[in-house]
């Protein structure tokens, strides 16, 4: 007796969508996509979205890059984070983070950490939540721009007036298979080739030719990646475990990350760490069974945290290299040393993303 069915959720195939939609539809209920002109809401000051076609393309390193770029240019802005719902939403219905201690308070998972700590690390502000309209106006006060700081591939809950939208070209192609991602792309006004720096000519073409396609006004750059590794030296045929971020793993179907690429570049030699996984990583390498020799960073929940820390304490290998954002060694405390692969954006072209911004600064009359 359902009348019916809202589908809200992002980075799936639209094959899937359509699997879900015909399941619902034959069941006699009415299947619904809510669109932005539904779900968007107006700030009153100029807001800067950083979206994507598949998760895992790089977007929290942009909206670092570009809150850097605000600071430095003297304008203060605020952080808007896509929600990440996983506990108590009463208790989650406004959040404000601009310290370690504020994620201590709010239990964040360790994916949430994964997108708001690297920002206050910078000193950043990030605000967080499930009610939306009481979220944007605690963050635009005493603030001269917002930045959306995506989820997966969703599209912003708050209506930009710059719409950066990240490409992969490692999964070239994913742009126009999976929602609502290539939603997000048709409504892009920049389209930003990530980690151009490691693709080859073709891939790059191939994302071109989409864009193209998919969104002829939208605006083509190229952006890189470059990954820094602690101690890249010592890793020369050392035995390391590579963790990465768990949702580029799992939603994004990706085999591996920016970990696994620095600690081979080093010369390590990459242990598996499938014969130590415990039965709660089992049962996500059996659902993700494309993903390579690493470990996924996973904690929505206590268990899942302390399967993490049992399998590196446990696991063969001299020391472990972490591709996620945060310093997972203070989270976890384990027995090995730590190194961390850290990676931020960085413009390959001029006048690139750098010269868009200014422009738009210019038009919304704030440089």
């Amino acid at each position: 007796r359902i009348d019916e069915v809202v589908f809200a959720y992002s980075d799936v195939p639209h094959a899937q969508v359509m699997y879900l939609a015909s399941k619902a539809l034959a069941a006699g209920a009415g299947f619904t996509l809510l669109g932005p002109a539904r779900t968007q809401i107006r700030a009153k000051v100029p807001v800067i979205a950083v979206s994507a076609v598949r998760t895992g393309c790089g977007k929290s390193q942009v909206a670092r890059w570009l809150v850097q770029r605000l600071h430095a240019a003297g304008l203060k802005s605020a952080v808007i984070r896509h929600p990440m719902p996983y506990g108590d939403l009463e208790a989650q219905r406004v959040q404000r983070f601009g310290s370690r201690a504020d994620l201590e308070r709010a239990r964040c998972t360790i994916e949430e950490r994964e997108e708001y700590e690297p920002h206050i690390e910078r000193g950043a502000t990030v605000f967080a939540g499930v009610d939306y309209a009481a979220v944007l106006n605690e963050a635009q006060r005493d603030v001269q721009v917002i930045v959306w700081d995506g989820g997966n591939n969703d599209f912003p809950f708050v209506r930009p007036d710059l719409h950066i939208v990240l490409l992969d070209p490692m999964r070239a192609g994913h742009e126009a298979t999976h929602h609502p991602g290539e939603a997000v792309l048709r409504m892009a006004d920049i389209a930003l080739i990530a980690k151009s720096d490691t693709a080859t000519p073709a891939q790059i073409g191939q994302l071109v030719d989409s864009v193209r396609e998919l969104n002829p006004r939208a605006r083509i750059l190229r952006g890189a990646s470059p990954v820094t590794l602690e101690a890249a030296a010592t890793l020369a045929g050392k035995r390391v475990l590579v963790i990465e971020d768990g949702p580029t793993l799992t939603h994004g179907d990706m085999p591996h990350g920016a970990g696994w690429r620095a600690a081979t570049d080093a010369g390590a030699v990459i242990v598996d760490p499938r014969p130590w996984a415990g039965p709660e990583l089992r049962a996500t390498y059996h659902c993700h069974p494309h993903i390579g020799p690493v470990l996924p960073a996973l904690g929505y929940y206590a268990a899942q945290i302390e399967a993490l820390r049992d399998c590196i304490d446990a696991c063969d290998a001299d020391a472990v290299v972490s591709g996620t954002p945060i310093d997972l060694a203070a989270l976890l405390r384990v027995n090995k040393p730590v190194l961390r692969a850290r990676y931020e954006f960085a413009d390959v072209e001029s006048p690139g993303l750098a010269g868009a911004l200014r422009e738009f600064l210019r038009e919304q009359r704030l440089a």
